[in-house]
């Protein structure tokens, strides 16, 4: 039995998507961006972040005094990312909400239909979520689940930055910090 699909449910889908994104970067926008205090929060971590990179990149930045100024800058830098990403705790509640209605809607309307025709075999463990629900063995047919997955990541990550959303540079760097070159060297 062949599998059979339209692309107007894969372009559905994406497009479900795209509105979903703009939907919930609108909220983010009314309860977070347009805020003075994610302004100041988002300001203070921009001029923070460049302030250490020059530090770090300028010929002294192994004396002692410049040891201590960067150690101060790194702690600011982690308490004001702490602090942002408590501001975006109360968006980040209503539009993991809004996300979830919307993906148990979809859920519901394409259970068990492939909705994409993958141009590959997927690797086993990337098969498990983009077969996933699907009747049949044709490892190609793509579900709702991973395609919505893929085109939500896509789709927010760059209206976020086209509308000038994303995070600060130094944002992470509380939380993940990454090693400099000078310190993989040693």
């Amino acid at each position: 039995m062949a599998t059979t699909f339209l692309y107007s449910d894969s372009l559905t889908i994406a497009g479900i998507s795209l509105i979903t994104a703009i939907v919930c970067e609108a909220i983010s926008w009314l309860l977070i961006y347009r805020r003075t205090s994610y302004k100041s929060l988002k300001s203070t971590i921009d001029k923070a972040s460049k302030k250490l990179e020059t530090m770090k990149t300028s010929p002294t930045a192994l004396k002692k005094s410049k040891a201590k100024k960067i150690n101060h800058i790194e702690t600011s830098l982690k308490e004001s990312s702490r602090d942002l990403s408590l501001c975006k705790l109360k968006s980040a509640a209503v539009v993991a909400l809004v996300m979830f209605v919307v993906f148990r809607v979809l859920n519901s309307l394409y259970e068990g239909k492939p909705v994409g025709k993958l141009p590959f075999v997927p690797a086993t463990i990337v098969q498990n979520m983009s077969h996933r629900g699907l009747r049949g063995d044709d490892p190609t047919d793509c579900s709702m689940v991973f395609l919505y997955f893929l085109c939500s990541i896509s789709i927010r990550t760059n209206l976020q930055k086209l509308l000038g959303f994303s995070p600060p540079r130094g944002a992470g760097a509380g939380l993940f910090p990454v090693p400099d070159a000078d310190e993989n060297n040693r």
